[in-house]
């Protein structure tokens, strides 16, 4: 993979460009690579070049990126006030309900149409699925889409109100963890241990609701990098990933990668 600056935009001129259109809406998302599935799904405030780095590093592993345009400027570098402005209206968009517990973003409607797409256009046994923080909770929401095999939730973040609080309708909770059993799946997570955005009483809320299906691993903070812009330790595979052999972060991401191989490949 051809290694880019993470200081600077990212004119994302490998990835494809293209307008789906999903429940009468279209929407802009980003293709990359061959093989089966994975929907990356970005954090806050969008894109980033970070985001983009981890997109390509499942496309080198064989697999086919569809990364939608969630909100931010795509492809953009992390920079103030415009990384405010984002938060503010990820925060008040009826899209995300990013302050209400027991509630599913309606966002993920869209999404799990987007998964259905990129199933049948790839083929395969199925699709994987990662959100990050703000989006974090979503490739679970997403299980409600037969296709989507290998959910991986990195340190979801919502609601934002409450740190042990469920981003996910209880209908929709008992939906996933009975398909879960009937198939024999598994939820991957992640956090940082210190991260203030998602704290151990929300894993602790997944682990009850999901038993031993819900499969969340924590890192030392010390594991997080220490040149990161945001000192909370909290972006486990993008900004405080430490891209060095070893490195539990690397570990991490190598890890999702094994888990999209043994869902999806045939």
């Amino acid at each position: 993979m051809t290694t880019r600056p993470l200081n600077r935009d990212d004119p994302l001129d490998d990835f494809e460009h293209r307008d789906i259109l999903l429940l009468g809406r279209t929407h802009r998302v980003y293709t990359i690579g061959s093989g089966p599935a994975v929907i990356v799904m970005s954090e806050m405030p969008g894109i980033s070049p970070h985001v983009a780095r981890f997109a390509r590093w499942v496309a080198g592993a064989g697999f086919t990126v569809y990364m939608p345009h969630i909100f931010g400027k795509d492809g953009a570098v992390v920079r103030m006030p415009g990384t405010l402005f984002t938060m503010i209206g990820g925060c008040i968009s009826r899209q995300f309900r990013a302050f209400q517990a027991n509630e599913s973003s309606p966002a993920t409607l869209w999404l799990r149409a987007l998964a259905a797409e990129a199933h049948k256009e790839c083929g395969g046994k199925g699709v994987g699925a990662i959100g990050m923080c703000f989006t974090g909770n979503f490739a679970l929401s997403m299980m409600l889409e037969p296709a989507v095999l290998a959910p991986v939730l990195a340190q979801p973040s919502l609601p934002l109100n409450d740190a042990a609080g469920m981003h996910i309708a209880p209908g929709e909770l008992a939906a996933v963890k009975a398909r879960m059993e009937a198939e024999d799946l598994t939820v991957l997570a992640y956090r940082f241990e210190g991260d203030k955005y998602c704290q151990a009483a929300r894993f602790a809320a997944y682990e009850n609701a999901l038993g031993d299906r819900f499969v969340g691993k924590v890192l030392p903070d010390s594991a997080a990098n220490p040149d990161s812009p945001m000192k909370n330790p909290h972006s486990v595979v993008t900004i405080h990933l430490i891209d060095e052999a070893g490195q539990p972060t690397a570990q991490a991401r190598d890890e999702i990668l094994d888990f999209f191989k043994m869902r999806l490949s045939e």
